[in-house]
């Protein structure tokens, strides 16, 4: 059964950077402030990623705006770390696959999925420079092939 979802923040440069081997979805524990402004679509998964401590899953770096209608003591920190809520076998395999080295978790996609604020983690390997300049190439040579298509179609 397909539910679905609305996509609030899409990290594109994370499909660049890095090899995504594998996918997680997470629940994320959020303050009011915080569901208001990521409601709002005021969040940049850019700079953030996931880290394991304790059997417990943190997503850090990922700035959520301050809301705008809500006074300055009760707002919350924009770049304060948040506890990701997954299953405790999950998280278990995490610990073992980023304990490997070069191995890292990075924020995908933040979405609402029935009332729920998700998002999606990616167990990622860093790409090196020739392997984004093979990303840039295929991606050029896909553009050309569909504009050859539509000049063949007119």
């Amino acid at each position: 059964m397909s539910e679905s979802y609305k996509v609030i923040s899409d990290n594109r440069q994370a499909r660049f950077q890095y090899e995504i081997l594998e996918v997680f979805e997470a629940g994320l524990a959020l303050t009011g402030t915080e569901v208001k402004s990521i409601r709002a679509g005021k969040v940049n998964l850019r700079d953030g990623f996931a880290q394991i401590r304790n059997e417990e899953a943190f997503l850090l770096n990922v700035h959520v705006s301050p809301h705008t209608n809500a006074g300055q003591f009760f707002n919350h920190d924009p770049r304060r770390t948040r506890k990701l809520l997954m299953h405790r076998q999950e998280i278990r395999k995490l610990i073992g696959k980023t304990e490997q080295k070069g191995l890292t978790l990075v924020p995908l996609k933040l979405y609402l999925q029935r009332g729920w604020i998700k998002v999606t983690i990616g167990l990622a390997r860093g790409k090196k420079l020739h392997d984004k300049r093979e990303s840039v190439k295929k991606r050029q040579d896909k553009r050309d092939m569909e504009r050859a298509l539509k000049r063949g179609a007119e």
